[in-house]
């Protein structure tokens, strides 16, 4: 944005609070709840941050017919600290995700009056006591190369 981007698209990996959210699922966040802190540097304080963006990513991925959900998602920037009374309370909210710069990013570019689009594949799963490792780090080369297709498609098209 100090360079002058006017739009911003961000992807990337996600943890699933639900076990239904398989691997590689393309995700559109809708809501990040807030547990994190640059958000509140730019934004006035609430649980949730709306991402303005959303409904954009999904006419364009309903045009190009690529699946995809969407979630709300609970932006931490916590390693590893996904304990087992939050992730009930985000799950209850209904969060079907974790990551870590969602809340974040969209603040910053409302903030900036920026648009910024993010969205997010399945990799890793919380969805109980036991962590599901699933594709955490070792994405297969062809759902990297159709997620990157994905990204590439959507940045031509805003």
């Amino acid at each position: 944005m100090a360079l002058g981007a006017e739009k911003i698209l961000y992807f990337g990996s996600c943890g699933a609070l639900d076990r239904k959210i398989t691997e590689g699922h393309l995700l559109v966040p809708v809501e990040a709840y807030r547990d994190e802190g640059v958000s509140y540097h730019y934004a006035k304080p609430t649980d949730y941050l709306v991402v303005e963006t959303a409904q954009r990513l999904i006419e364009i991925l309903e045009e190009i017919h690529i699946p995809y959900n969407t979630t709300k998602t609970w932006t931490t920037d916590a390693f590893y600290r996904e304990t087992e009374n939050n992730l009930k309370m985000r799950k209850n909210e209904g969060c079907g995700v974790v990551e870590m710069e969602c809340a974040s990013i969209m603040s910053v570019g409302q903030f900036r009056k920026k648009e910024v689009y993010q969205f997010l594949y399945a990799a890793d799963c919380l969805d109980d006591s036991s962590w599901d490792e699933r594709i955490l780090g070792s994405v297969p080369s062809d759902l990297r190369e159709r997620i990157l297709v994905v990204a590439i498609e959507l940045a031509c098209r805003l």
